[in-house]
């Protein structure tokens, strides 16, 4: 095997755009008022989406990448090559170029203090399909990660016929698979898809599957997704989530085939839940080699969850949970501990906030575990875990299901 390859990182890529705000306010509607000149500073031009966000955070943490994406040869395309091969040299060899085609790109609003508002346009994103990934190179690689395939149209047509079938394909070559999402437009086509079917036909060819709660109620609990909405109100739907929930998703997708589930909550933190023995032993690919270790049963069985670290100051939450992802990914690779690979995940996710940009704010790979381990605060749970129980040595809270 060529070990020059650990990770390919595929699916939606695309060009950002963020003004830098100079103030915030209470509401959008409060800056964004009609007729109004609003003055902001300079705008921040970087790569967007799990390709380069997660690709970029693999290659800062140390692990070889190869990116494939789909971009068209205009001016955002060019651009977008270019801060790939400025960050990632070589990583961009697996982009497919596509002359007749709009590159993806967003502009992305964040106001201090209001969460993001993102205008965006999918472009060569909505035509990829499996035949965009190059399977021999995944099968040089340990591991293959997928993000975002509801901002993909061919990824959710046809009931995920093709995201089906890039995971058959990569897991076929032996390389661990992983998937990320993305919250669906609950306006448009991605809104409207059979996400619960499309799950259970790609989770028994998914080893890791990162969904954030809000993407993963929305796929699978539409009914009590606009349930808590509603009691939300203003509030994020986060504030409506508890313990019961997370274990009933966290079980649900574990049943759809899954090895492992990982739930990003926000700076609320993170829930992961592993299954038995006998879907390890099925197999979960060469790059979760904690499956080979002599600690293997501490990701066998496991329900945590993970509080998130404090941050002093937050700047922008663009990339966050991709960063976080591609520390939990470079754990496995790594063979960390399954409460470890939590743990670095998170602290990656609060590295990230910490600058405007999507990458910069990430630290290498030394760094991040030097972090963890001077047990930097965390921020308190206000979910209501119930069921779950603290332990102090290890500063997680363990849930009804771990069997550890």
């Amino acid at each position: 095997m060529d070990q020059s390859v650990e990770s390919v990182v595929a699916g939606h890529i695309c060009l950002d755009v963020t003004p830098v705000f100079r103030a915030g306010g209470r509401s959008v509607g409060e800056i964004l008022r009609p007729g109004c000149l609003v003055q902001v500073g300079g705008a921040v031009v970087s790569t967007g989406g799990p390709v380069s966000n997660t690709g970029f955070a693999l290659r800062r943490l140390g692990v070889n990448v190869r990116l494939m994406g789909k971009c068209g040869d205009d001016m955002f395309g060019r651009a977008l090559l270019e801060k790939i091969r400025a960050e990632a040299p070589g990583a961009e060899s697996g982009m497919r170029i596509v002359h007749s085609e709009e590159t993806s790109y967003t502009v992305v609003v964040n106001p201090p203090g209001i969460d993001r508002i993102f205008l965006h346009c999918h472009g060569a994103n909505d035509t990829f399909t499996a035949a965009d990934i190059d399977v021999a190179t995944v099968a040089r690689a340990r591991l293959f990660h997928f993000g975002y395939p509801p901002l993909m149209a061919r990824m959710y047509g046809d009931t995920g016929r093709e995201l089906v079938e890039v995971f058959r394909q990569a897991k076929s070559t032996g390389a661990t698979t992983s998937l990320d999402m993305a919250y669906p437009d609950p306006r448009g086509p991605a809104g409207a898809a059979d996400w619960p079917a499309i799950l259970e036909r790609t989770l028994p060819h998914v080893d890791v599957f990162t969904p954030s709660v809000e993407e993963l109620v929305f796929m699978l609990r539409r009914a009590k997704f606009d349930e808590l909405s509603a009691q939300a109100g203003d509030r994020e739907l986060l504030t409506q989530i508890d313990g019961e929930l997370l274990s009933d998703l966290g079980r649900q997708c574990l049943n759809m085939g899954a090895a492992v589930v990982l739930i990003k909550c926000g700076w609320y933190g993170m829930y992961i839940a592993s299954a038995g023995a006998e879907r390890f032993a099925r197999g979960v690919g060469r790059g979760l080699s904690v499956a080979k270790a002599s600690d293997a049963a501490s990701w066998i069985g496991r329900e945590l969850f993970e509080p998130g670290y404090k941050v002093e100051k937050v700047v922008s939450a663009t990339g966050a949970g991709d960063c976080a992802i591609a520390a939990f990914l470079t754990s496995c690779l790594r063979g960390c501990r399954l409460e470890d690979a939590v743990r670095n995940a998170c602290a990656v996710g609060a590295q990230n906030v910490t600058a405007a940009d999507s990458i910069s704010g990430v630290n290498t790979w030394d760094q991040t575990l030097a972090q963890v381990a001077s047990r930097p605060e965390k921020y308190q749970v206000l979910l209501p875990l119930m069921e779950f129980r603290y332990d102090e040595t290890e500063q997680h809270y363990v849930g009804p299901n771990d069997k550890n």
